[in-house]
């Protein structure tokens, strides 16, 4: 029996109080819900299956444009959809969801930082700047934490974003990093992916159209020049 705590808050026999079955694409998928109540950087754990160790994990920041209004420019919906068809189709995985809209900024910071790029012509990580915010204040060790609490020590991560393999990494957790490739479906769609690749060192491909993934070699790729 596990009791998983985060931040003090006991929150139950790693969800069972939650467990019930998703009806997707015609089948039906265990979940249980686990809450991590960071104040900046919480979400939940949906937990799928019987997750073991080298199972399929997406840590996936909130993005109301891309999931629920189905925006072209960025990645983000389809990012989740390809996460969960791999998790279900192995029958178990974890997603954790995370509430950090806007790459932590919110939804009106985000908007205000979409209508700044119609403006000045400047990606969503340059309008950031322009309007006296980070570009990325997202901090991932509470998804970290809270996967090595469910007793996972090694995952296949479903992402193309050092920061998150790192901070699993520094939880303990042994990553195997699994790239994740979206075709852009507008010009501003590919603008967003090269941003994240030349801003964030994201594993992109120079044309997702065209090319694969950059090749990944070894466990330290992720990690900045000097801590290899």
């Amino acid at each position: 029996m596990t009791i998983l705590s985060f931040g003090g808050a006991r929150t139950g026999r790693a969800g069972a109080d939650t467990a019930h079955r998703l009806g997707r694409h015609g089948t039906q998928l265990p979940i249980r819900v686990i809450e991590i109540p960071d104040p900046r950087d919480g979400g939940h754990l949906l937990v799928f299956g019987e997750p073991r160790d080298g199972c399929l994990v997406r840590v996936h920041s909130r993005c109301l444009y891309g999931e629920g209004l189905g925006s072209d420019d960025c990645d983000c919906g389809g990012e989740l959809t390809e996460s969960m068809d791999r998790i279900q189709a192995e029958g178990a995985g974890v997603l954790v969801y995370l509430e950090q809209e806007g790459r932590g900024a919110g939804l009106i910071w985000k908007a205000r930082g979409y209508r700044e790029s119609e403006q000045s012509g400047a990606d969503t990580f340059d309008s950031y700047r322009r309007l006296g915010l980070d570009a990325d204040t997202r901090c991932y060790d509470p998804a970290a934490h809270a996967l090595r609490e469910l007793d996972l020590t090694r995952v296949r991560l479903l992402t193309n974003n050092p920061d998150k393999c790192r901070a699993l990494t520094e939880a303990g957790i042994t990553v195997e990093p699994v790239a994740l490739t979206i075709a852009p479906r507008s010009s501003r769609g590919r603008q967003y992916l090269q941003a994240k690749r030349r801003h964030r060192r994201h594993t992109i491909a120079v044309d997702p159209l065209a090319d694969e993934p950059r090749s990944i070699r070894g466990r330290s790729w992720w990690w900045p020049r000097g801590r290899r």
